[in-house]
C-alpha cells in the first residue's frame, strides 16, 4: 500500500514542526492540578508531622518520657 504525496507531505511537515519545538515546554496554558497521589502523600504528611507535634506536646506537658514504673494501662 503506497502513501499519496499529500500525505506524506502532511507527515514530514508535523515531524519537522515537532522537532523546532523541542524542549520549549508545554504548548497549553492550563496549570497542572494535583493528582490524587499527591493529595494522598501531601495528607499522609501531615498526618505524620501534626501526630508528631502532638506526642511532642504530650511529651512536654507529662515532663518528659515515662519510665517503665510509671506507665499507666487503662
Amino acid at each position: 500500500m503506497t502513501v499519496s504525496k499529500r500525505l506524506a507531505g502532511k507527515k514530514v511537515a508535523k515531524f519537522e514542526k515537532n522537532i523546532t519545538r523541542r524542549g520549549a515546554g508545554p504548548l497549553s496554558s492550563k496549570k497542572p492540578s494535583f493528582e490524587p497521589a499527591h493529595i494522598v502523600l501531601i495528607l499522609f504528611a501531615v498526618l505524620v508531622i501534626s501526630s508528631f507535634i502532638f506526642q511532642v506536646v504530650r511529651m512536654a506537658l507529662n515532663g518528659g518520657i515515662p519510665t517503665e514504673n510509671e506507665v499507666e494501662y487503662s
